[in-house]
């Protein structure tokens, strides 16, 4: 398999198996005008396989939502072929508009205008918790 490598963009490495097109739709990234690569299931010694995606071009990137979705994600950015910049990731300390509030007596169902707030409550098994009534919220990788 062929992938080029890009001059201008973004790589999003170490992204969990088969998480790369929940990072697809969360992000946006059919919206946009450059090319996209997605690399599924490659074979990685750390993590034994692993999803990458390709931006071709220097686009802006919500890292709470990439962090939230999977904390392990490495984002390089690239310039003229070069890794310029590397950040790794960890859980964000909030959420908004990223996630929505199950419970439905929270004010957010009524309030269409209001943000939807989470704050990390617990960062060893992920939760989060409605910044309005408290309702938890457990990542999927917890």
């Amino acid at each position: 398999m062929n992938i080029d490598s890009i001059q201008r963009g973004i790589v999003l490495d170490h992204i969990k198996a088969g998480r790369s097109m929940e990072l697809y739709r969360y992000l946006g990234l059919d919206a946009l005008e450059c090319s996209v690569a997605i690399i599924k299931n490659v074979k990685s010694e750390a993590m034994g396989r692993k999803d990458i995606i390709k931006i071709d071009d220097n686009i802006s990137i919500d890292l709470d939502v990439l962090g939230y979705i999977d904390p392990g994600i490495t984002v390089n950015i690239i310039e003229n072929g070069r890794i310029t910049e590397k950040k790794h990731l960890s859980l964000p300390e909030t959420l908004t508009n990223i996630v929505r509030c199950k419970n439905p007596r929270c004010i957010t169902s009524a309030e269409t205008g209001l943000d939807q707030l989470f704050v990390l409550s617990d960062r060893e098994n992920a939760v989060y918790r409605c910044r309005y009534c408290d309702t938890p919220l457990k990542t999927k990788d917890a």
